[in-house]
């Protein structure tokens, strides 16, 4: 029964709301393009979205999997769809429509898991299938939004790197486990770190290589912030050696000292984080704006449908969380920030009871990715880090993350099993 009555929270939670937008539309209002045509032609998507969700606990309970994980991701998508709804009226119906497409594959990773599995076992191929996967926005990309990530197949727009982080996920889980007893007895020493030999150290030298270079030039930093602190984090947890981190964060600087010396828009955005207030006006705008709503807000915020988000460019992708800050206060924030913990947490939870090591590293990897995906946009629209255009997962309006979202969700379900004791 506590099952059911955590998937009526999410939906209670839009029809909230969906109630709270409609009672504040004014009928007198001018129709803009940005509004909803038909305050209520959004209904037949939302009770697609219900019936789905009902539809997918139901199998998750069938299949004694963890019933947690899957309604703490749809109190996000929840938070998402009502945020979409006040912020992109227009874009609500999309953003419904991806969130039921999302479910749908959530629902095959979990019947194929066993087949999708296998590719585990061909480390090598998933290497070079996520650096080909990152690269194809170097030769058939569009620029969008200053970022040169995005395939445009006719009316739809793909982001490769949200699929590029399930493979290299996939591709560390399978390497490191192969590969762990030689990379924790290392046979060099140089100064104070301990090294294996090199020919088993490179691919992984490669892979961080080249992923970061391609981010670089794709003007994509977040995603090579994500895809490098993901590759440290899962080295460190197959090995527990500190050599690694350490030769890790050295490339890293060295990476990016080169990178600010070579190309602008790395000087731009370091810039920007260092001091947003030479230029308010100008290329720090966003920045200076998300600050200014987050103060705004307050502990208990403006109220829902009473703050102005709108100031923001671009509000409903990369700072969203700026607005629910603005409007809902620190409260419904640190809220948010709780679900994504606690999503980790039973994460964490599930792959300690793996009893593959192939298959924990990919647990925890999955669950630390979603945790650290989270944390970099949050730490970027608090100018905490370095603003990087990623979004936050589940919330965000995009349908590349939202369907890679789920596909991570379905991947962490398939290797959990319900605890006794929860």
């Amino acid at each position: 029964m506590k099952n059911w009555g955590l998937m009526l929270a999410p939906l209670g939670m839009v029809l909230c709301g969906m109630s709270v937008l409609y009672l504040k539309l004014n009928p007198a209002a001018k129709v803009s393009p940005d509004m909803l045509q038909g305050p209520l032609s959004y209904l037949p998507w939302l009770g697609a979205a219900a019936v789905l969700a009902l539809f997918v606990q139901t199998v998750l309970i069938r299949r004694r999997l963890d019933t947690f994980l899957f309604p703490i991701v749809l109190t996000l998508a929840s938070v998402g769809v009502v945020e979409i709804a006040r912020l992109k009226p227009s874009l609500l119906i999309r953003q419904l429509q991806w969130l039921c497409i999302a479910m749908i594959v959530l629902i095959l990773v979990v019947r194929f898991w066993e087949r999708i599995r296998r590719m585990l076992d061909y480390p090598y191929l998933l290497g070079v299938g996520c650096v080909l996967l990152l690269g194809l926005p170097l030769i058939f990309g569009t620029e969008i939004g200053g970022s040169k990530n995005w395939l445009v197949l006719g009316p739809i727009s793909v982001q490769p790197s949200e699929f590029g982080k399930i493979l290299i996920i996939f591709f560390l889980g399978a390497y490191l486990s192969d590969h762990r007893r030689v990379l924790t007895l290392p046979s060099h020493r140089f100064l104070f770190l301990q090294l294996p030999p090199l020919r088993f150290i490179a691919p992984l030298i490669c892979i961080w290589g080249l992923a970061v270079l391609m981010f670089v030039v794709e003007k994509d930093l977040g995603s090579a912030l994500l895809f490098f602190g993901m590759a440290v984090l899962m080295t460190y947890m197959a090995t527990g050696s500190k050599s690694y981190v350490f030769l890790a964060m050295a490339f890293m600087s060295v990476a990016a000292t080169a990178s600010y010396a070579m190309f602008g828009h790395v000087r731009v955005r370091f810039d920007i984080w260092l001091d947003p207030w030479k230029d308010p006006n100008g290329m720090a705008y966003q920045v200076v704006q998300s600050l200014f709503a987050i103060g705004t807000g307050g502990i208990w915020g403006t109220g829902f449908g009473f703050g102005h988000p709108g100031f923001i460019p671009e509000v409903h992708t990369d700072f969203v969380f700026s607005a629910i800050a603005e409007e809902m206060g620190l409260v419904a924030s640190l809220m948010l920030i709780a679900c994504y913990i606690l999503l980790f947490w039973r994460g964490i939870k599930a792959a300690l009871a793996c009893r593959s090591e192939k298959e924990t590293l990919v647990a925890a990897g999955c669950s630390a990715l979603l945790l650290m995906q989270a944390f970099i946009i949050i730490a970027g629209v608090t100018k905490f880090l370095p603003l990087t255009g990623i979004t936050l997962p589940f919330i965000s309006y995009g349908g590349s993350s939202m369907v890679s979202g789920f596909i991570l969700l379905g991947i962490l379900l398939s290797l959990s099993k319900e605890q006794e004791h929860g």
